[in-house]
């Protein structure tokens, strides 16, 4: 271990890009801790430690950080610019323009992210308002919900989701590692001591619970590794011009296709009955839905009902993003136009059907995994004295940091391999 840090510290672009990233993550931090000029942190602070600050609310706030409990200027995080990221990656598919652009390389990459960037604006302005809105449903009075009273804080909202978008993509291109999942993972660790002080103030009544969460939680993180990495080869032979056998490769697919967008979809949908119900509790004719909502979709005690649907739509994600994002038959022809084929399988057509096969029935496990490790919180949730509050982390945030870990030593790894060439050269 000594050994691969004097490595990476005898690398000077590298231990550049690496310093340049922790001084951007200090300033992410820093400004996590900034509240909204006028508004009330504690007031906001009190109705998180409640028990009504469960459903939507809770769940946001554990992917922010600190950020939301402090009403800080960045409190929406980067979910308008994740948002707008999978707007506009779902719109390749459905505008020719837009499809067009995604096959022009780098070029085109670089047009696709700038409609991402102008499309965060008027998300993080539309979202900022709908989250003041919704805190202000829960009866938590930090700012005045009328036009000329809410604009102020809206903007200071919004600026800071584009700030954020902004320290991401100088972090992707000056850092080490992707610049947006690193400020998400940084968000998400940053909650766990406060998370692991308050069990231990808590006494003995939840120390059982916590300690056979944290046992589960490693044991899911050694199978999320092996998960993450886990793929299925095809192989594949190209055709030699002279004599020989030609040229064997493979193709391969990996079990987790989707990544965290399914889960992020599922949030976002099971999420979204509790947000109605937190609007709609002051209407006395909509009691008997509010209190539907309250008891079978709320994730402080989760039902049945919310978990099984939870797995559901994690797995049905995971086959919607990839029928998406992955595509048989531009594969098959792909190979087809270099001159292989898949041993035993026709050219064209047929390779096409076989990829789709495999990939259907990876999505198969790939999705449930993804379900279950989604639900597990839940279930202790549900079956134990721990609340959804005490939870280290979430199946969510394990896949992330996980995720983020391994994308994070491939990068470092590459880097320090490109240093020993030049070195060699």
């Amino acid at each position: 271990m000594f050994t691969y840090l004097k490595q990476l510290w005898r690398s000077k672009d590298l231990r550049r890009r690496i310093l340049y990233t922790l001084g951007l993550l200090i300033v992410y931090r820093v400004v996590a801790h900034i509240a909204i000029p006028g508004a009330d942190p504690f007031a906001l602070r009190q109705f998180l430690d409640s028990r009504s600050a469960g459903g939507a609310i809770g769940i946001f706030a554990a992917l922010t950080g600190g950020a939301l409990d402090n009403f800080s200027v960045v409190l929406l995080g980067l979910s308008p610019y994740i948002n707008a990221s999978i707007i506009v990656q779902l719109c390749t598919v459905i505008f020719p323009k837009l499809e067009a652009l995604s096959k022009e390389g780098a070029q085109g990459q670089q047009e696709l992210n700038r409609y991402t960037r102008w499309l965060t604006l008027p998300l993080s302005f539309l979202q900022s308002y709908g989250f003041l809105v919704l805190l202000g449903q829960g009866g938590i009075n930090l700012v005045d919900l009328t036009w000329p009273g809410v604009l102020a804080p809206m903007l200071f909202v919004t600026a800071g989701s584009i700030f954020l978008m902004w320290l991401g993509e100088l972090m992707t291109e000056k850092g080490i590692g992707n610049g947006i999942s690193m400020i998400i993972f940084a968000g998400i660790v940053s909650g766990i001591p406060s998370t692991v002080s308050a069990l231990l103030l808590a006494g003995q009544g939840k120390m059982g619970a916590f300690y056979l969460f944290a046992i589960v939680s490693v044991a899911l993180l050694v199978i999320v590794v092996l998960f993450t990495d886990a793929h299925r080869l095809l192989p594949i032979t190209y055709a030699n011009q002279g004599a020989g056998r030609g040229v064997q490769g493979n193709i391969p697919i990996r079990l987790n296709q989707a990544g965290m967008i399914p889960i992020i979809f599922a949030i976002s949908l099971i999420t979204f009955p509790a947000i109605i119900g937190q609007f709609l509790q002051t209407a006395p004719r909509f009691a008997r839905v509010v209190a539907f909502i309250n008891t079978y979709m709320n994730s402080q005690s989760p039902s049945w009902l919310y978990i099984i649907l939870y797995f559901l739509l994690v797995l049905g994600f995971t086959y919607f993003y990839v029928s998406v994002t992955f595509k048989p038959t531009e594969v098959a022809e792909t190979i087809q136009k270099r001159g292989g084929f898949i041993p035993g399988v026709r050219p064209g057509h047929q390779t096409a059907l076989l990829l789709a096969r495999t990939s259907n029935r990876l999505n198969l496990w790939g999705g449930s995994f993804l379900g279950i490790v989604a639900i597990i919180p839940l279930l202790f949730t549900k079956y134990s004295t721990l609340t959804a509050t005490d939870l280290i982390i979430s199946g969510s945030g394990l896949i992330i940091i996980v995720g983020v870990v391994m994308e994070l030593i491939r990068q470092v790894n590459a880097q320090m391999l490109a240093h020993d060439y030049e070195k060699l050269v």
